[in-house]
């Protein structure tokens, strides 16, 4: 295998790689205890708002590298705000209350989003300052509107749609179809396995169609048996995950909510002009401005974008934690930035994906809930993912100079080639 395939290889799967070591090392460390069912469950709960926040985090990152330093105050205030709402309706039946509250959430975010994307975009405040600034200020108006008190939520449809109940999964509604399945000691979910079969199914049909459908246009695709093994893989860990998760109870709602806000993104930022017009700023901002894209106004809906993710993560925190407290939120800008990085967006703009999103937010749970259930100090905790993110930038940062570099080689080829021919 050559050099430049080898260098492409690790670009594209060395998180990927680190992911499955970390999986194993902790497998071993706990004794097998990161692998239970009722573990990795636990591990989609904890992470959702990295998830989340982290989908927001890769729009601010695209622009060129800039960021969202607000997001845990945004999480807390908008939390708060659908807290007091859910507490202070309590007379109103419940079904009625939290549509009002979800609402409200959202809209507070929007309404931050809308605020740094005009600052940032059409007045040209830096977004470290900007979303600074959001970060004392929000924090502050949380705990002004909350009066330094916590508010529990104990709205039964809230907490089961947005996973902080006891009946936050999807229901087994195939349970009464034929027997039970029944693998060692546990008795699986009929309707869990079922979705992630039709997923693994349509996931390889998709692979191939797309694939298919590149080659008709005359796009150059991976060979076949890449794709065969790559789409072989992809489908084992999902079906391996599913059973899991059938182990236990099922498909917790969080996961969905995931996989919503997943998906949505995943086709915006590979589908729309607006996730092209993202690309383009952080490549070449001012070549992209001259070329007729108006970047003010790319810049302004990846925060507004941003802002309406914070306000959904309040959503998600204060179903898991049944409440909010003045003080939630505090360290999320710092886990939705490194699920970013770690999942290969380039902290000079411009790279990444919602795919990297996704390995970067696993990888971080990964190592959390790994650590914890080993019993590693807290502080030492925070060395660890100190670590493994500066690693991960440090892993950006050589990948860029290999390719300036092999570009100004291909440059100066070029140019004695051309050199040569007048000659």
């Amino acid at each position: 295998m050559s050099t430049n395939k080898v260098v492409n290889f690790l670009r594209k799967y060395m998180m990927l790689i680190a992911t499955v070591i970390v999986v194993i090392a902790f497998y071993f460390i706990t004794g097998g205890k990161t692998l239970l069912p009722s573990n990795i469950d636990s591990l989609i709960s904890q992470n959702a708002y990295v998830f989340v926040l982290g989908t927001g985090m890769l729009l601010c990152i695209l622009t060129g590298g800039n960021i969202d330093l607000s997001v845990g105050s945004v999480v807390c205030l908008a939390g708060g705000v659908g807290a007091i709402i859910m507490d202070k309706l309590r007379f109103l039946p419940d079904n009625a209350v939290w549509p009002v509250a979800v609402i409200a959430m959202l809209v507070m975010g929007l309404l931050v989003g809308l605020w740094h994307g005009f600052w940032i975009a059409y007045v040209k405040v830096p977004p470290f300052i900007a979303t600074l600034v959001g970060m004392l200020a929000f924090r502050g108006l949380a705990n002004i509107i909350m009066g330094g008190f916590a508010y529990q939520v104990s709205n039964k449809p809230f907490l089961n749609i947005f996973g902080g109940g006891n009946n936050c999964y999807i229901p087994d509604v195939l349970a009464g179809v034929g027997g039970p399945i029944v693998i060692g000691e546990n008795t699986l979910n009929k309707t869990c396995i079922v979705i992630v079969l039709l997923i693994a199914i349509g996931y390889t049909v998709f692979t191939f169609i797309n694939r298919a459908s590149l080659i008709k246009k005359g796009y150059k695709v991976d060979s076949i048996v890449s794709v065969v093994i790559k789409t072989v893989l992809i489908d084992a860990v999902v079906i391996w995950f599913g059973y899991k998760l059938a182990s236990y109870k099922g498909i917790p709602t969080a996961l969905i909510w995931i996989a919503l806000v997943l998906g949505i993104f995943a086709y915006i930022t590979t589908k729309t002009t607006l996730g092209r017009n993202l690309y383009a700023v952080g490549g070449n901002e001012k070549a992209t401005r001259l070329s007729g894209i108006d970047t003010r106004k790319v810049m302004f809906s990846a925060y507004t974008l941003m802002g309406v993710l914070s306000g959904f993560a309040g959503v998600v925190n204060i179903a898991r934690l049944q409440g909010s407290t003045p003080t939630y939120g505090v360290g999320y800008e710092m886990d939705a930035i490194a699920a970013c990085f770690i999942g290969g967006a380039s902290a000079y703009g411009g790279t990444g994906s919602i795919g990297g999103v996704i390995i970067g937010a696993a990888l971080m749970g990964i190592i959390n809930q790994g650590m914890s259930i080993a019993d590693t100090p807290v502080n030492y905790q925070k060395v660890v993912k100190g670590i493994v993110l500066i690693v991960a930038v440090l892993f950006d940062v050589i990948m860029q100079i290999r390719r300036k570099g092999a570009k100004k080689k291909a440059t100066q080829a070029s140019t004695t080639e051309k050199g040569g021919a007048k000659v």
